[in-house]
Formats: C-alpha cells, sequence, structure tokens
C-alpha cells in the first residue's frame, strides 16, 4: 500500500491519539483532520508555528516515517529517522559494512547506467533526440572512473532544457529551486527505504563526503532523479513555474513524487512502494544473495 505524504504549511498542533495523528488549529483548538499513523511515510514540517508531541513523533519513527523539517526559506533542511528500521537490522549492517569494494565498484556502474538510460527516456519523452546519451551508456566501466555520470550530466541539461539559459546548479535559478526540492523529498524517501531494508543510509557505495550522513542514499537516488526532472521539465514547459519562486501549488506538486508511477521489471507501481523493492535487492546485493539492484523504468 502507499504510504500519503503529508505537508502542513500553516501553524498547527499535531498530537497522537488512538493510533491517529491529529491536526488541532492552535487559535480556537478546533480539530481540522486526522490521518491513521500507520497510513503515512512522510511528514514535512514547513512553519515554525507547528508543534509536534513526543508522542506523535516517537509513533510516526516506529512505523519508520521519514519527518521532514524546512527553514525560514520553505526548503527542506532535516530530516529525521528511526534507528531500529528491520528486525535484522545488525546482521544486514554487517554485511553493508563488509561489502568488498569490488562490489561496491560494480553497483555504483549498475547505478550510473540506470541513471543515464532514465535520463534519456526523459530526452525521449520531451521529443528531443538522446543518442548522444545513449552512446555514453556503453563507456560505463566497474565503478565509473571516467565519470561518465558527469559527462552524460552535462549533455543531458543542456539538451533538456536548452530553450531557456539554464545551468543545473544546487545554487543557480530557476528552475533549479524546484529541482533541489524535489530532489530533498526523494532524498528522504530513498533513506527510509533504506532504513526500513536494514541499510545504513551513511554508507555509501561511491558518495563518501565524511559531513554526509546520507551518503548511500544520495548513491541510490540517482536513477531516481529523472523522475523528479520530468516533473519539473513539465512544470516548465506549460509555465506554471517561471521563476525561482517556489509557491503552494508547487510544491503540492512536486510532493507528488512519492506517487508517481514507475516501472520495475515491467511491473507498475507508486514510487515509493517500487523504492523499497529496490532497497530490499540492495540488501540483497550486500548479502550474496543478487547481483543487481533493481532499478525502475518510467512506467
Amino acid at each position: 500500500m502507499i504510504k500519503r505524504t503529508l505537508y502542513f504549511g500553516n501553524p498547527a498542533y499535531l498530537h497522537k491519539n488512538q493510533q491517529q495523528l491529529k491536526v488541532i488549529n492552535p487559535t480556537d483548538n478546533s480539530e481540522i483532520g486526522s490521518s491513521p499513523i500507520e497510513d503515512i511515510g512522510v511528514v514535512l514540517l514547513d512553519n515554525p508555528q507547528i508543534t509536534l508531541t513526543h508522542a506523535l513523533m516517537a509513533a510516526l519513527l516506529e512505523r519508520n516515517t521519514a519527518i521532514i523539517s524546512c527553514d525560514e526559506k520553505h526548503l527542506p533542511v532535516g530530516l529525521m529517522l528511526p534507528l531500529d528500521g528491520n528486525s535484522i537490522q545488525s546482521e544486514r549492517f554487517r554485511y553493508q559494512i563488509d561489502a568488498s569494494e569490488p562490489l561496491k565498484k560494480n553497483l555504483w556502474s549498475q547505478t550510473v547506467k540506470a541513471k543515464i538510460e532514465n535520463q534519456a527516456i526523459v530526452l525521449q519523452l520531451a521529443g528531443i533526440e538522446n543518442k548522444r546519451l545513449l552512446a555514453l551508456v556503453p563507456q560505463i566501466q566497474s565503478g565509473d572512473p571516467d565519470n561518465v555520470e558527469g559527462r552524460a550530466a552535462s549533455v543531458y541539461w543542456k539538451l533538456l532544457f536548452d530553450n531557456i539559459e539554464f545551468t543545473r546548479d544546487r545554487y543557480g535559478s530557476f528552475p533549479n529551486p524546484h529541482l533541489n526540492y524535489c530532489y530533498a523529498i526523494l532524498r528522504a524517501i530513498v533513506a527510509r527505504g533504506l532504513v526500513g531494508s536494514g541499510l545504513l543510509p551513511t554508507l555509501g557505495i561511491h558518495h563518501s563526503n565524511k559531513y554526509n550522513a546520507y551518503c548511500l542514499a544520495d548513491d541510490i537516488m540517482e536513477p531516481y532523479r529523472p523522475f523528479c526532472d520530468w516533473l519539473v521539465y513539465k512544470m516548465v514547459l506549460d509555465e506554471t513555474i517561471t521563476d525561482d519562486e517556489i509557491t503552494r501549488d508547487h510544491k503540492a506538486s512536486l510532493l507528488s513524487i512519492a506517487a508517481v508511477d514507475i516501472q520495475i521489471e515491467g511491473k507498475k507501481s507508486p514510487l515509493m512502494v517500487g523504492l523499497a523493492r529496490t532497497t530490499h535487492s540492495l540488501s540483497e546485493c550486500f548479502e550474496g544473495k543478487r547481483r543487481k539492484i533493481i532499478y525502475p523504468d518510467f512506467a
């Protein structure tokens, strides 16, 4: 079952009552709404006047809910995940920690290949020639020592947004802020899936920044990024977004990333559901039960 993504952008008092998340208006103490805690996958807190009880927070984390906090610019800045997300977590930690360098390099090359192929599909859907991108796929070697991923990204972004002045940059202008917002939500969903599969989001197969607590999430989200790209591209195309501002309507559209259709091994599913298959397959790769990570295609 697809888990719900809840966004809170107004002052609210959130508490637990009989396994329900209750939303209270703090001005008059009236109940605004409620949701079964077991149905919630992601909670996004985007107002400084939101109060969250500890009982609710603990109940959400017990059910592997990702809790995201936003800063004064309304951008995701923090992520809270459960410490214990799987019944055999310590065993899977050991397999992950003991993974050999050749295995991690092989898994990274699989990841780069899946990402570039999905980028090529985005270009195809946009009616843009993708042969230059696909020509790079055979050049991927174990560990991607020649940085084919980076070369592909340079080609991809120039082709996808060739009708506007655009450079992909974390701190760049439109539509970078919208891409960043969608990626932040996606990152939380991936981190949640990793924890649910008994893996440490910190220990990456490629990313290794010592200041990054979610290196593995940043690795595994790569083939999923094009789903965000396609979502933002369509918003640019129909002029839903025309500048750096991320409106409430924009956020609603970008938060839908959790429920977009993806295709894995010929079967359609919402992204959040399919992501669980990807992270589970990764845990089996660490254990030696399988050799390939299951990554998605566009449905």
